[in-house]
């Protein structure tokens, strides 16, 4: 039978994963229903400030007036080409070996499709990539580029009850624990990219020039 009680409404940017928290959430609270809001990044303010959510998580920075935002945690950056493009051949690159590359700038969903076709590159959080994974494609670590930064928000007006449950649940608030206590620091989820870089291998520069000749070469693919 349909639920009378309205759902509590949980945004999501591109990349995160919340399965975690909900399942969380429906053990705890399950008189109250959960609804998951994917959003482009570009919405990330508005469906707060609009009341489409009652929270959202965002990716980094976002215009804080009004809102209430708690940093949860990094991303790693990471370029998205075709497999055959010479930067899939190593472990990670820089910022200087994707000079004259052609960055896509769509929704991530239509940039991978043209990517795949050999028509650019696909600047774009890890997992954002990890998300839009196919065969045709690889993801390489930026060394040399900024982390991202996922965090939740919600309006600091419309802080309630139920906002105030969940975000204890993200922050990792135990079952046990009461609505008041301070929760802990959260846990970095386990399907999603942390603030650590990826070990990098040895450096070894391929034979002759190329776009990524000042990268490092991936061991595993060298062979080809």
């Amino acid at each position: 039978m349909p639920s009378d009680v309205a759902p509590f409404r949980i945004a999501i940017v591109a990349g995160v994963s919340v399965g975690r928290w909900t399942k969380a959430w429906k053990e705890r609270r399950p008189e109250t229903p959960l609804e998951v809001i994917p959003i482009p990044e570009s919405e990330q303010r508005s469906v707060l400030t609009e009341g489409i959510a009652d929270v959202s998580f965002v990716r980094l920075p976002i215009d804080r007036d009004d809102l209430s935002v708690i940093r949860l945690y990094s991303e790693v950056p990471v370029v998205v080409v075709p497999k055959e493009h010479p930067i899939a051949l190593f472990d990670s690159v820089t910022e200087a070996d994707l000079a004259g590359e052609i960055l896509r700038t769509e929704d991530p969903a239509d940039a991978v499709e043209v990517v795949a076709a050999g028509v650019g590159v696909l600047r774009v959080p890890h997992s954002v990539a990890r998300q839009y994974a196919r065969k045709d494609v690889e993801a390489i670590p930026v060394s040399d580029a900024p982390e991202t930064e996922i965090a939740i928000a919600w309006p600091t007006e419309s802080t309630s009850p139920d906002v105030e449950y969940f975000v204890g649940i993200v922050r990792g608030r135990k079952a046990s624990s009461s609505r008041g206590e301070a929760p802990t620091a959260p846990p970095p989820p386990t399907n999603q990219t942390t603030a650590k870089r990826p070990p990098q291998r040895g450096a070894k520069k391929p034979q002759g020039g190329g776009p990524a000749a000042a990268g490092r070469k991936r061991g595993a693919r060298g062979s080809r």
